[in-house]
Order: structure tokens, then C-alpha cells, then sequence
């Protein structure tokens, strides 16, 4: 009797298994990414922006805002930027550097400063905000492997901000808009 009970449990075991393991297989229990939040802005008769916005933290546990847009203007030229913002009075950004992107493979690109375009007064650029032209590297991204941004600093080292995948696609979801 003690045997036909084990004998039952184990087959009850066994089938319990291929039917997770089947479940798992279809994708049946894989929670659904989460829908981009793109908004999309007139800010001129016939200039259009959409942009995604999220936030990050550094290694210190700071918070950034990272907002990346894309700008068509009513010519038909576009821009596609990333803006890194940081609480007031925190960091002060070397707006004379690059923004250094590294994937999870090592593979490096480096973003040119374009904050120069977000300000009045160029001369003096705010220094917990960074602008970034992003558009030459949109066909190196890969928006399965996440990446690190590294931020120059005018002291105390390079502010790190890790991205996950599903950022990048979302950058590339704006960068699709038309």
C-alpha cells in the first residue's frame, strides 16, 4: 500500500513538472512589459516632440531624471537628445566632456554634450542639467543589454546611472516616431 502511494505521488510529481515546465515554455506566466509612457507635444505649429521620462539612481542614491526626445521640426529635420537631470546643488556636470555610454559587453560610444542647445545663456549652462545628441548611436544600441552611463563630474569622479533594457527600447520606441 506505502508503495502504490509513493508510486502515485511521484507520477503526480512527474506530471505536476511537465505542466510547469510546459506553462513556462508558452510563456503563459512572463509578465507583459511594461507600455511605454511616450508622451507626444506640439510646441510649434508643426514642430512635434515626444519624449519618454524616467528616473534613475546613481551610485550615491540619487535620483536623475532622465528624459529622452525626439524633436521634428517643421522643416523635416530631427534631433533625438538625452537630458540628465539631477537635484539642484548635488552634482555640478563638466558640460566640456562627453557622456559615456558602456554596455554590459564593454563596448563603449560617447555622446556629445549638446546642452549648449537647451539654455539662454550658453555661457552658463545649468550645472545639474546635461543634454546629450544621441542620434549618431541609436543603430549601435541594443536594446537587449543594458547600459551604464557615466556622467562627468567637475569633481569628485564620473556619476554612474545604470539603464535597463527595457529603457533602451523605449528610447528607440521615440526615436520611431514619425
Amino acid at each position: 500500500m506505502g508503495c502504490q502511494i509513493r508510486k502515485l505521488l511521484s507520477w503526480l510529481l512527474l506530471l505536476g513538472a511537465v505542466i510547469l515546465g510546459v506553462l513556462l515554455g508558452s510563456g503563459l506566466f512572463h509578465s507583459p512589459s511594461a507600455a511605454a509612457a511616450i508622451r507626444q507635444l506640439e510646441e510649434a505649429p508643426g514642430q512635434m516632440v515626444y519624449q519618454s521620462q524616467q528616473t534613475l539612481k546613481d551610485q550615491h542614491g540619487n535620483t536623475w531624471q532622465a528624459i529622452a526626445f525626439k524633436r521634428i521640426r517643421a522643416d523635416g529635420q530631427t534631433s533625438f537628445d538625452l537630458r540628465l537631470v539631477g537635484f539642484p546643488g548635488v552634482v555640478e556636470i563638466d558640460h566640456s566632456q562627453p557622456l559615456t555610454l558602456t554596455n554590459s559587453l564593454g563596448k563603449t560610444l560617447t555622446a556629445a554634450d549638446a546642452s549648449s542647445t537647451l539654455f539662454t545663456e550658453v555661457t552658463k549652462p545649468e550645472p545639474n542639467v546635461g543634454q546629450y545628441n544621441l542620434e549618431p548611436l541609436l543603430p549601435q544600441l541594443q536594446a537587449e543589454i543594458p547600459l551604464k552611463l557615466s556622467l562627468p563630474t567637475m569633481k569628485d569622479g564620473a556619476i554612474h546611472l545604470s539603464v535597463p533594457p527595457s529603457l533602451i527600447q523605449e528610447w528607440q520606441t521615440v526615436a520611431n516616431q514619425s
